[in-house]
């Protein structure tokens, strides 16, 4: 880092409700702790993960000057794709690696040439967690999306941290064309964030759900209860309906057919066994920001 440089911190958010729809962004300007300056606007037709890229963006062109700067979010979508994913879309003129056009691509150009005048540490916190300025940037982010009255804030809250409850955020994309899917989860505990993902081949949708689960109660190293957000009703009716008869009936189904994903629920098994597990389904169109982000994340995670 260039020392001679002015410093300075920024924290950035985007709101997310609905998705895709009405957008707000918000940016917090410190300097030694201090509040500086504080900015924010809206979009009318947008999506979530573009709103977190307005904001940083937004806020490094804000500076007239050249700046040492620490800039920290709580898009995982934004923090890998800049420092990361950023590199190989370029290389491959701006196509994934499955050669198909980088979402976004307006303002990961924006961005990637405005930081160029800047020497810039991307720094992730997790949403939510009482952090004083993330919930700043957050609150002025819905407060410029809900500055309209045809704009009702009807997400879900997302749920409160819980000491003695891990929460998993699942989502996943499936190409039924090509048999390709992929999934991510962000597993959430107190004031941690873990983010894991995966792609391959598989014959459904379905199959991606549950691989999801079981990675994600897999890598659980605290026997607690655990809440898992997905948008797969055959997920949450196989665990709390399904799996006990057809474990009775020797995995079949009460037709007597061969249960489907008999495989991927007998690894299920045991974890549910081990953990308390209650499986909720969130809606596509208005779930949680973490449920939009894991689907996002889900998404760059096969194209990248």
């Amino acid at each position: 880092m260039n020392m001679s440089l002015p410093k300075i911190t920024l924290y950035t958010d985007g709101a997310c409700s609905p998705n895709p729809g009405i957008g707000g962004w918000g940016v917090v300007f410190l300097s030694q702790g201090r509040l500086l300056e504080e900015i924010s606007g809206r979009d009318e037709e947008t999506t979530n993960n573009r709103m977190e890229l307005t904001a940083a963006l937004r806020g490094l062109q804000r500076l007239k000057e050249s700046h040492n700067i620490i800039l920290i979010t709580d898009s995982t979508y934004v923090k890998n794709g800049i420092t990361s994913w950023i590199y190989g879309w370029q290389r491959r003129g701006w196509l994934t690696a499955d050669k198909q056009p980088v979402k976004n691509r307006d303002l990961w150009e924006a961005l990637a040439e405005e930081i160029k005048r800047h020497r810039v540490d991307w720094q992730w916190v997790k949403g939510h967690s009482q952090n004083r300025w993330n919930e700043r940037v957050d609150a002025l982010a819905v407060a410029a999306r809900s500055t309209s009255p045809v704009n009702p804030d009807v997400t879900p809250p997302a749920p409160l941290p819980d000491d003695n409850r891990i929460t998993i955020f699942s989502g996943i994309t499936y190409a039924p064309s090509r048999q390709l899917g992929s999934w991510a989860i962000l597993l959430s505990y107190q004031h941690h964030l873990k983010l894991l993902g995966g792609t391959g081949q598989g014959s459904s949708a379905n199959q991606f759900h549950l691989l999801a689960a079981v990675a994600g109660l897999s890598a659980l190293k605290r026997e607690l209860p655990v809440t898992l957000y997905t948008t797969s009703g055959y997920l949450r009716d196989g665990v709390h309906s399904w799996l006990d008869g057809w474990q009775q009936r020797g995995w079949q189904t009460s037709e007597g057919k061969a249960v489907s994903n008999q495989a991927f629920w007998q690894q299920l098994v045991p974890l549910l066994r081990r953990y308390e597990v209650d499986v909720q389904v969130v809606s596509r169109k208005d779930g949680f920001c973490l449920m939009q982000e894991a689907k996002e994340l889900a998404r760059e995670w096969r194209q990248s």
